[in-house]
């Protein structure tokens, strides 16, 4: 091993390899979890479609997700990672920063609307599956941080966060919604808030 690394042995490597190969397997899963909402819906998923699409047999699934809330968990959990991790990245300054989350949202539009509307698929179905619920929560809080230094009252982030989740949706069934349409419709709505919240 370079640098003068040591290379772990023994009980330690088996441990270290199995859990690559635990890692691995449940990427592979997971992918296989998105294509099956994308091409079928949410309530096509299963633990033997997912073995199908991912090439394994139906006890490879099992291995690792007892039940298909746990496979949905943990899509929808993969799902709001990458997400909460752009709105962290999103540049400062309200202008500058709702452009960006414009940007993000209309992309749902764009040549990965089918999978952007299997996400939306996931987080919809919490309505109906409290397990996936605190990751609705977790995405909310997200939000909700990303808002606070434009929005100091509580009740107007809620309003802005709903109103993102709903232009989440919408660029998903309108392909023709634009980032300038969103930002247009984000900046009046934080402006509006703004302004009612001095006077």
């Amino acid at each position: 091993m370079s640098g003068g690394g040591v290379e772990a042995t023994g009980p330690e490597a088996i441990t270290d390899g199995r859990r690559r190969k635990g890692e691995r397997r449940r990427r592979l899963l997971l992918d296989a979890v998105m294509r099956v909402v994308e091409r079928d819906g949410v309530a096509s998923v299963s633990q033997r479609r997912v073995a199908a699409e991912a090439g394994v047999a139906p006890s490879a699934v099992t291995y690792y997700y007892a039940a298909v809330d746990d496979l949905l968990v943990d899509a929808l959990t993969r799902v709001n990672d990458t997400y909460v991790a752009a709105l962290a990245t999103l540049p400062d300054g309200a202008d500058a920063a709702l452009r960006a989350l414009a940007g993000m949202i209309a992309a749902g539009s764009g040549p990965d609307r089918a999978h952007v509307m299997a996400e939306c698929e996931l987080f919809l179905l919490a309505a109906r599956r409290p397990a996936l619920r605190p990751q609705v929560e977790r995405w909310n809080r997200a939000v909700d941080a990303f808002l606070t230094p434009y929005l100091p009252d509580p009740d107007d982030r809620a309003g802005v966060c709903a109103a993102v989740d709903g232009l989440f949706v919408r660029a998903c069934v309108e392909p023709e919604l634009t980032a300038a349409e969103v930002y247009r419709t984000l900046s009046r709505l934080v402006s509006r808030a703004s302004r009612n919240g001095r006077g």
